[in-house]
């Protein structure tokens, strides 16, 4: 469809006045509103001003301008229907062809802190989604466009098809202006869910980041949606595949509880190992040596720059992703030399002020909830028992603590003050996971006596807690809560073992 009158009303004005004045050059008469107008008029592009296309000023203080049955006439009618035609020419609807809008930054403005409610209503548009919703309703005659990055690829298809546009090109933009009102629409509702606390829907719109070979199984279709490319960068390896993706999650929450130099392995979203040293290739001696089987095709991240030391030592094994903030440049250099190896930056740490939702499906809907964040208190005031725990004691509890929130439940995690011993995680019983890490820890040569023992949940039975004591823990730190917690309890002051509660539990499910 040739494009004869264009209407442009934009709120983020880049590139603008080079588009509009490309489609003045091709003959396009341009229509405009408010500061858009007066953009082209200093930059001496030919423009009519909004209220001389309607014959009505523009009124409520820029509130109603578009809203006019001339501009949706202009939008809406069917070109070439002999109806739609003859009630253009008796109401007067002058074709519009091109549509560019976008919209009022509510998203930004609701971003900002301390916005007030009035101060968002003010930048919900109305104007501007009703005219993409017109042009986009009718796309086979009208082009629409919402976003500055498509000025070039439109103005491309008008000067290869003499000022016209094609129809696959109207598809595509239309499509684009639909998400992008549907989105709009949706910050709005989620903003007004919030502010009025009524939480009466929840929605979501992510853009697709990359459709991927497979899901979990190769038989699962899969894609990636949202902004995971804003907080990695691949710098090494093959495409990144849907359990990888679920990996590198789960190892950057992980790695986020630490502020220490510290490298952490994980399998299937579980750790394996996590160790913490000034020395990040101790660190990594120290988590490997948790588990030295286990790793093996696993995830390995750091909280610190990997140099040439640390690589070499990694590369003993095979992994399927390293992650760090940075890779010195000979480290790098080494590593890449495996070329089935995926080498992640991490751009970000996930922001304890943000407020993350960790969303899963079930069969009829959705469960939303905020992630565990699990914040650290002052656990030295929750001690239950006769004896306190020591200093060393105490760093042990908590670095175990830390981790445990990471292990699939039931979870169960021996550990000193800087490195892990033994983890069982994902078992029907509380006692077999204890079990189980001690299992571990004499597999791996590590002595378990005066380490501390953490449980995401509480130990429904003294059974778990001696359990431990027998493998020679000095020290406990679990939720507490069980009917049965002053047998617990006195099965640890039986022992000389140091308990605290923190009132607080981690279930992974």
């Amino acid at each position: 469809m040739k494009i004869t009158r264009a209407l442009l009303s934009v709120s983020d004005k880049t590139g603008i006045a080079a588009f509009a004045r490309e489609l003045e050059r091709s003959g396009v008469d341009i229509i405009s509103t408010g500061g858009t107008a007066e953009l082209l008029k200093r930059e001496r592009v030919p423009v009519r001003e909004i209220s001389n296309f309607t014959d009505f000023p523009e009124v409520l203080e820029g509130r109603v301008k578009t809203l006019h049955p001339r501009v949706h006439g202009g939008l809406l009618y069917k070109r070439g229907n002999p109806k739609h035609e003859e009630e253009a020419r008796e109401h007067g609807f002058q074709p519009i062809d091109l549509v560019v809008v976008n919209l009022y930054p509510f998203e930004a403005t609701i971003a900002k802190a301390g916005v007030t409610l009035a101060e968002a209503i003010e930048q919900i548009d109305i104007g501007g989604p009703s005219m993409l919703r017109s042009a986009a309703k009718n796309y086979e005659s009208v082009t629409v466009v919402v976003d500055p990055a498509d000025y070039n690829m439109v103005l491309e298809d008008i000067r290869d098809h003499e000022g016209e546009t094609t129809l696959k090109l109207r598809e595509r933009l239309a499509i684009k202006a639909f998400i992008k009102t549907s989105d709009y629409d949706r910050a709005i509702a989620n903003f007004l869910n919030q502010a009025q606390e009524t939480d009466t829907s929840f929605s979501l719109s992510l853009p697709l980041v990359t459709r991927l070979r497979y899901g979990e199984n190769p038989h699962q279709t899969a894609s990636l949606y949202g902004d995971f490319d804003r907080h990695f960068e691949k710098l090494h390896g093959k495409e990144l595949s849907f359990n990888n993706i679920l990996d590198i999650s789960a190892a950057t929450n992980l790695i986020a509880e630490f502020e220490e130099p510290t490298v952490a392995i994980l399998k299937h979203t579980n750790p394996c190992g996590v160790g913490s040293d000034s020395d990040l290739t101790e660190a990594w001696e120290k988590a490997f040596a948790t588990d030295k089987q286990a790793p093996f095709g696993g995830i390995i991240i750091c909280n610190r720059p990997i140099d040439q030391a640390l690589a070499k030592s990694i590369s003993e094994i095979f992994s399927e992703v390293i992650i760090s903030p940075d890779f010195e440049m000979d480290a790098r250099a080494l590593l890449q030399k495996k070329k089935n190896l995926r080498l992640i930056k991490l751009l970000d740490l996930p922001d304890s002020a943000q407020s993350l939702l960790d969303i899963r499906s079930v069969r009829g809907g959705l469960l939303v909830q905020d992630l565990d964040k699990g914040e650290m208190v002052d656990f030295g005031t929750k001690v239950v028992t006769e004896r306190p725990p020591t200093e060393a004691e105490l760093n042990a509890m908590l670095f175990g603590w830390r981790v445990v929130k990471h292990v699939k439940s039931n979870a169960i995690v021996y550990a000193t003050a800087n490195r892990t011993l033994g983890i069982g995680a994902g078992q029907m019983s509380r006692i077999d996971a204890s079990r189980i890490a001690v299992w571990k820890a004499n597999e791996a040569g590590l002595s378990l006596a005066g380490s501390a023992v953490a449980s995401d949940a509480f130990f429904p039975f003294a059974d778990g807690l001696i359990a431990a004591a027998d493998a020679g823990v000095t020290c406990a730190i679990q939720p507490g809560g069980s009917v049965r917690d002053k047998e617990v309890i006195a099965a640890a002051n039986e022992r000389g073992i140091a308990m605290i509660f923190t009132g607080e539990r981690h279930f992974r499910h």
